[in-house]
Formats: structure tokens, C-alpha cells, sequence
């Protein structure tokens, strides 16, 4: 199994050239005295060698091992604690953090570098800070003073970490229906009863005190969503001089046994009156929590390209070394027994196949990242209202469409070890099972995508489409003279215009069909996703092609694996159109005894 070794080159090629992002930094007032390109790249060097040296060796042994539940108590897997500990000390669980309360308040586009590090390196381990990091938000946007300055010094620095307690046995995606329920007690506190599942690292032993951000509802809430409020509930309730003191009364009842993530500990969490207070307004806890949302997903995304990446690599390494027939152009190696199967053309369709989609996912994700930081750090009202606009239309995009096509690359890679990847030694099985959990946590994928088909599409008539759609369509005219570039341009223009017109044709359908938008939404969001790429890879073909005469290998190689993309992949948007055109009727006319 290859050793993990951080994809530096791409980053800083994606954040520095494609994005410029220096520029993007200096221009937003909360970066700008926050980070430069010297400091970025420190980050990105000392990140790289926490993660590969420390992080990543444990990923396999921690999947055999998984976490340990034992009378309410969870040991996570051998070397994890220590590992987090030289996390959280190098400041790694702030990086994104407020600096008022200790954190290190670095950009998103930054940030979302390290967080595809981490995960690449193990998934398990890198959900801790990730949990950690979306209670960090939470709190930070909707807390009061008090809250923030009583908990989010000791969550960045990871003496606590967070946990967010949303799902129950009976409601997932449906939140309106849930039965945990809160009681105010008349000082500002309040007492919370109920049982929430799949609880992320609800309970172990790396940190002090988990601090779990609790969905619940009071007794007279309207009924549904509107009737759901956000409470902080400790593990360990925390003293007026910020010491602990005694245990909360709440517990862990049981852990998943899992597909994947088993280095994770994925909690049964019961609240008996434990003592919580709100965050935010009462009956205002999902808007508390969609103030995560949008970061979380993305995360998950960056989740899966991380576990995209390995594969990536692992399947390289291993192409290289296999020995395995002979090149249909002839020996490629006669010294040896048989040529290494890097040679035969289908396995080099895989991993072109493979790395098309991860580094167009790299370049989406800092893209997404890019509108996320405009939004929170730019001080122009209308600027950060466009940037919210285009975070909604791509958020979906980015955890959904990212997380698809990762499980294709992991599965890929699987396929190019043969046998040698359904056994467990070589890491491949294990890529493909951990990848699987960001196709359905934080919003199943199908979710996703009736939320970008009907409430980020149709419901507003396709206006933020119009400026993501505007914004392409830019780049096209601004390098339309650009004969180099006529191979990348010619058919981007060609799908943003299909994007525009499938969209007109849904927006139309569901006037009068209201199986419409569900119908079409999974093949839209795919659609959405492949133009998305094209104009990332055309992004990334225009900086390649200036750069060609610098004698830097790394822009002659993008430039190939751009027109792999454009002329092996993107031509999937036509099988897409077409299914989206189709409309309803076939899913539909069956009766639902006959399935």
C-alpha cells in the first residue's frame, strides 16, 4: 500500500495561479492581516508532515481495530489520542477559527487544503476536528458572548471538541418530527430528554470534555421545523473559573458496527434532563445549524476527494510495480518477465479517469471555498449577497457530486489491483467502504439534489444559475480570440448553454408536473457538476498552457489531463440531458404494488 504524500504541487498551483489566491486575500478586510502566500504555504508544508508522518499510519490498523464502546465509555483506536493531541497542539483544530477566542481565523480556501490532507490521511481520525470545527461555527454565529467565551478557547485549541446532535431513530432528513425534548429551567438553563443516532465521536477519550450541540424542542414549539430550537449540553459541566465539574446526564448507550469509518466512533447518545442552554433564538435551531451546513458540506466533499486521492495514489504505485502481460505495442521492459500494466491502455483509462475527476474536484472545492470567504470576510453588502447566492446553487453540488464520482475513483482504483484490491493489506477495500458514509451523511445525495433541482433552481427561476451561468460565460468571451484555447472554450460554451437550456426545460416542466423536479434532480446535479468541472478544467488549461515554455513538466501533464477530461468525460452531460428531457412518466406510471 502507498504511503501518503500530500498533493502540495496541485495545491499551490490551484490556490496560487488558478485562483490567485493572494489577490483573493488581500482584498477581503478579515484576511487580509490573517494570511499571506508565505504563510500559506508554511501551513500547507507543516500540515503535509503532521498528516503523512503521524495521521495517515494509523488509518488501516484503526479500520481493524475501530473504536471501542465498554460500559458507556469509548476508547478510540491505538495511537488516535495521541495522534489528536499533536494535532490540536500545532493549532491545527483552530486554523479556521475566530481569533478573538483563539483560533487562527485562516480563509476557507486555505483551510479546505488541509482538511482534504487530513482526510486522505484517515477519514476516522480526521472527523473528529471536523465535528469539532462545525459546533465551532454554531456557537461562534449564534452564541452569546457568555457561550463563546466560556467554550470556544478550549474547542480550538481541541482540550474539548464538539459534537452535533441532530438525527433520531425515527426522523433523518424529515428534523420537523423530532421527540428530544427541552424543559426551561427559569436561570437560563434548560434540561434535555430524548435519544439522538449516529453521533459522530458523541463519546471517547481524546478530549477532556465533548461539547454536544443538541437539537430538541420545548414544550409549546409550533409543530414541524419552525418548532426546533439549538442547545450547547456538555459532557462535563463546566464551572463559573472554566474548570470542570461534575459528569452532565448524558451517556452513550452503543456504537455502530459500520461499513466504514470503524476508526470513528458513530454514538447512540441518550439525554436524561442533562443541562443545556440555547444557542441562538428559540425555535430558530435549524437556521443555527444550516450555519455549519454549508461548510460541513463541503467538507464532506473534501472528505471524498481525500479518500479519491489515496486511491489515486495507492492504484499508481501499483500500476507501476505490477508485471502483467506484454504492451500491445510490444515489450516495454524485455528484461523483465512481463511489462508493469501501466503500459496497457484500459489501465491508463482508469487512472486518467481517476485523476481528471480528483483534480477537477480539488480545483471545485476551492472554487466553493473562494465564495464561502467572500461571504464571511468581505465588508460589501451586495458582494456578499451574490457570494451567498452562489454558496447555495454549489453547496449541493460540492458534497453531492464530489462524493459520487469519489466512490467511482475509489472503486476505480480497486479495479486496477484486481484481486490484490478486494483484499484488505493493500487499502484499496477500505477506501471504497470509507468513501461510501459522504454519499449519505449530511444530507443523503438525493437530497442534495432535489435541494439544488427545486429550492436553488426552479423556486427562484434559476437566478443564481444565472450568475454562476454569467460568470462562465465571461471567461469564454474574455478568451474566445485565444486559438490554444478554442479546444477548451468551443465546448464550454456548448455546455454552459445546455446547462441554461435543460434548466429552462425543468423550470417548464414543473408547472405543470409536480413529480418534475424529483425526477429529474439526481441526473441535473450531474450534470450541474460535469460543467462545473469543464470550467474548472478550463481554468486550469489556460494557466497550463502560459506556462508551457517554463519547462515545469507539471503544466504539460495538466494540459493532458484536461483534454482527457474534455474528450472522455464530459460527454456524459449528453446521456444526462437526454434522461432529464425525459420527464416523469416512467418513473412514475408504475403502481407502487407492482415494484
Amino acid at each position: 500500500m502507498a504511503e501518503y504524500k500530500a498533493p502540495l504541487r496541485d495545491m499551490r498551483f490551484v490556490l496560487n495561479e488558478v485562483f490567485e489566491a493572494d489577490k483573493l486575500w488581500a482584498s477581503l478586510p478579515g484576511t487580509q492581516d490573517v494570511v499571506d502566500p508565505d504563510t500559506a504555504d508554511a501551513i500547507l508544508e507543516e500540515a503535509a508532515k503532521l498528516i503523512e508522518q503521524e495521521i495517515a499510519p494509523l488509518n488501516r490498523e484503526s479500520d481493524e481495530q475501530g473504536s471501542q464502546w465498554n460500559d458507556g465509555e469509548v476508547t478510540a483506536p491505538h495511537g488516535f489520542k495521541e495522534a489528536y493531541q499533536a494535532f490540536c497542539e500545532g493549532g491545527w483544530n483552530g486554523l479556521g477559527g475566530n481569533p478573538e477566542y483563539g483560533g487562527m481565523g485562516m480563509p476557507k480556501t486555505l483551510t479546505a487544503q488541509v482538511e482534504e490532507m487530513l482526510q486522505a490521511g484517515s477519514m476516522s481520525f480526521g472527523l473528529a476536528p471536523m465535528l469539532t470545527a462545525g459546533a465551532c461555527l454554531s456557537i461562534n454565529a449564534h452564541g452569546t458572548d457568555e457561550l463563546k467565551e466560556k467554550y470556544l478557547p478550549n474547542m480550538y485549541s481541541g482540550v474539548w471538541s464538539g459534537a452535533m446532535d441532530l438525527t433520531e431513530p425515527h426522523a433523518g432528513t424529515d428534523l420537523g418530527i423530532i421527540r428530544t425534548k427541552a424543559t426551561e429551567n427559569g436561570d437560563g438553563s434548560y434540561n434535555i430528554t430524548g435519544t439522538k443516532i449516529f453521533i459522530t465521536w458523541g463519546e471517547h477519550d481524546m478530549a477532556e470534555n465533548i461539547i454536544h450541540l443538541v437539537l430538541a424542542k420545548l414544550p409549546d414549539a409550533p409543530a414541524g421545523p419552525k418548532g426546533i430550537s439549538l442547545f450547547l449540553v456538555p459532557k462535563i459541566m463546566v464551572n463559573e473559573d472554566g474548570s470542570l465539574g461534575e459528569r452532565n446526564s448524558l451517556s452513550c448507550g452503543s456504537i455502530e458496527k459500520k461499513m466504514g469509518i470503524k476508526g470513528s466512533a458513530t454514538c447512540v447518545m441518550n439525554f436524561d434532563e442533562a443541562k443545556g442552554w440555547l444557542v441562538g433564538e428559540v425555535n430558530q435551531g435549524l437556521a443555527c445549524m444550516f450555519t455549519m451546513m454549508n461548510y460541513e458540506r463541503l467538507v464532506v466533499g473534501i472528505q471524498a476527494l481525500g479518500a479519491a486521492e489515496m486511491s489515486y495514489q495507492n492504484a499508481v504505485e501499483y500500476a507501476r510495480d505490477r508485471l502483467q502481460s506484454r504492451s500491445p505495442e510490444g515489450k516495454k521492459f524485455p528484461e523483465k518477465a512481463a511489462d508493469p500494466i501501466i503500459v496497457h491502455p484500459d489501465v491508463r483509462r482508469m487512472l486518467l479517469a481517476m485523476r481528471a475527476q480528483t483534480e477537477g474536484a480539488r480545483a471545485f472545492s476551492t472554487y466553493v471555498g473562494k465564495w464561502l470567504d467572500i461571504t464571511k470576510f468581505s465588508d460589501n453588502a451586495d458582494d456578499k449577497k451574490a457570494a451567498a447566492g452562489m454558496v447555495a446553487l454549489l453547496t449541493p453540488v460540492a458534497k453531492a457530486f464530489l462524493s459520487d464520482k469519489a466512490l467511482e475513483t475509489t472503486v476505480t482504483g480497486q479495479q486496477i489491483f484486481g484481486g490484490h484490491g478486494f483484499i484488505r493489506e493493500w487499502g484499496q477495500e477500505q477506501l471504497v467502504r470509507d468513501v461510501r458514509i459522504t454519499q449519505i451523511y449530511e444530507g443523503a445525495n438525493g437530497i442534495q439534489a432535489m435541494d439544488l433541482m427545486g429550492r436553488k433552481v426552479v423556486a427562484n427561476g434559476g437566478k443564481d444559475l444565472e450568475t454562476f451561468a454569467a460568470e462562465v460565460q465571461s471567461f469564454i468571451d474574455a478568451n474566445s480570440d485565444d486559438a490554444a484555447m478554442a479546444e477548451f472554450i468551443q465546448p464550454l460554451q456548448a455546455e454552459i448553454n445546455n446547462l441554461k437550456d435543460v434548466t429552462a426545460h425543468v423550470i417548464d416542466q414543473a408547472k405543470e408536473d409536480a413529480n418534475a423536479i424529483g425526477a429529474a434532480a439526481n441526473d441535473y446535479l450531474h450534470l450541474f457538476g460535469f460543467t462545473a468541472y469543464a470550467y474548472m478544467w478550463a481554468k486550469m488549461a489556460k494557466v497550463a498552457l502560459a506556462k508551457l515554455d517554463s519547462g515545469d513538466e507539471f503544466y504539460a501533464v495538466k494540459l493532458k489531463v484536461a483534454r482527457f477530461f474534455y474528450q472522455r468525460q464530459l460527454s456524459e452531460t449528453q446521456a444526462l440531458s437526454a434522461n432529464i428531457k425525459a420527464g416523469s412518466s416512467t418513473l412514475m406510471e408504475l403502481d407502487a404494488d407492482l415494484f
